[in-house]
């Protein structure tokens, strides 16, 4: 994660999937209607680990994908989850460059399936629904420190 001062960069995300699409916030909300209704929420940048490339590998190139950012590894924050996948969450360091939307985010945004990179305080969590959940308290304890 990205963090500078008392903010933390996060990918603005409203997702709507086309019925008989499977939807994996829904399926994380329980949603059991006819139709994705839609979801507004944000996450961290990153993404999932490549065949034979580490977790630490993973974050800085899907940091560089997603924003255009480059980095070093400053530490493991924490682990979790995010849809039922090990989630690795680590703060960086030395960050060049500003902030842009790139990789497969860019070319897939659109009105069912917006990105939008923002800088988020510990107030805009909650509004944001920033998601998975359980990353908001580290988070907390981190942007308080």
């Amino acid at each position: 994660m990205v963090v500078d001062g008392i903010r933390v960069l996060v990918i603005k995300r409203f997702l709507r999937r086309s019925p008989g699409v499977t939807c994996v916030m829904c399926d994380a909300g329980g949603w059991a209607g006819p139709a994705c209704p839609g979801h507004h929420y944000a996450v961290l940048p990153g993404g999932h680990v490549e065949d034979g490339e580490s977790a630490e590998n993973a974050a800085l190139r899907e940091l560089r994908e997603e924003t255009t950012l480059t980095s070093k590894i400053d530490r493991l924050l924490f682990t979790g989850s995010h849809n039922g996948r090990p989630a690795s969450y680590f703060l960086m360091r030395d960050v060049h460059g500003v902030p842009s939307l790139s990789g497969e985010e860019a070319a897939e945004n659109g009105p069912d399936n917006s990105f939008e990179l923002r800088w988020a305080t510990i107030a805009d969590f909650e509004r944001l629904n920033l998601y998975p959940v359980d990353v908001r308290e580290p988070l907390v304890e981190l942007l308080r420190s």
